[in-house]
């Protein structure tokens, strides 16, 4: 009996990486103008912010339908198993569509849902250690109660460049982007029980670099699991400066650390030229 791992796109694996876990992709929509793109399969991450930056509209995010989840259980054959991992409930409607899609009654036993709490590079450390637990042969039901438990480990934080992106989507005034714009805050957030949360805000790029070493340094770093990195915009100059200027952190460790862009369903949110960091800080 084999075990599949089916996730959405806002976990932000390209198309090449998920072929080599043998992850199924479901990708969630953004739309520009009357255009929709399937995120991360037809609108890749450097094209995203390409066109976010060309575009004078901002673009949306469509969730992922139960009919869609229905189509990538379809294909799980008779007798295997699948666990189906969702970015945050709270911030998406896509978790729901999943669970609806695995009530039908032809599925019963054989796939479990699991809600990451988390989105983008927080999402994906749990989907590393969904493959982890699958390539060691456990049960999709013993994946999934090890996920729902690792999941609380999970820590998510970013530094955002502008408060453009946030402004234009309605979460901050406008007076408030210019103030902030013209005394370079760097606002600072993180993922907290499944929701966005405002953790700082920090003057220039290098207070918010030192803002999320205070973090790590207060919960600390599990080294045994995924740690992951991630970019917005079309350089990651910013996260190379940040990973230089915090060697003592990460220069031990530095083959154990992957990197990525993080794709339109967050991005269109935060904008270019955010960093942001994912791990498990360690228990007790």
């Amino acid at each position: 009996m084999g075990v599949h791992i089916i996730v959405d796109s806002a976990a932000d694996y390209t198309v090449e990486e998920a072929a080599a876990k043998s992850l199924r992709i479901v990708p969630l929509k953004t739309i520009f103008g009357d255009v929709e793109y399937a995120d991360g399969i037809d609108l890749a991450g450097t094209r995203f912010y390409e066109k976010l930056v060309e575009s004078d509209v901002l673009p949306h995010t469509s969730q992922v339908t139960p009919f869609e989840f229905a189509s990538a259980l379809g294909e799980v054959p008779a007798g295997d198993e699948a666990v189906v991992i969702t970015l945050s409930s709270k911030i998406s409607g896509t978790h729901e569509s999943a669970c609806a899609a695995a009530a039908d009654p032809a599925l019963a036993g054989r796939v479990l849902v699991v809600d990451s709490e988390s989105a983008t590079i927080g999402e994906r450390l749990l989907v590393e250690r969904a493959c982890a637990l699958r390539d060691e042969g456990l049960s999709a039901s013993a994946i999934a109660a090890a996920l729902e438990d690792e999941r609380r480990d999970i820590r998510v934080i970013a530094v955002l460049d502008t408060l453009e992106y946030l402004k234009r989507g309605g979460r901050v005034s406008a007076a408030a982007a210019a103030i902030g714009g013209a005394l370079s805050i760097k606002p600072v957030i993180g993922l907290v029980d499944g929701e966005v949360a405002v953790l700082g805000k920090a003057r220039g790029s290098k207070q918010g670099g030192n803002l999320l070493r205070k973090r790590v340094a207060e919960t600390g770093v599990d080294w045994g699991r995924p740690v992951h990195l991630g970019y917005t915009g079309l350089s990651d100059a910013l996260l190379r400066k940040y990973v230089e200027d915090s060697r003592d952190l990460f220069e031990a460790h530095r083959d154990q650390i992957d990197v990525s862009i993080v794709g339109s369903t967050i991005g269109t949110h935060v904008g270019p030229g955010a960093i942001a960091l994912a791990y498990f800080a360690p228990r007790g």
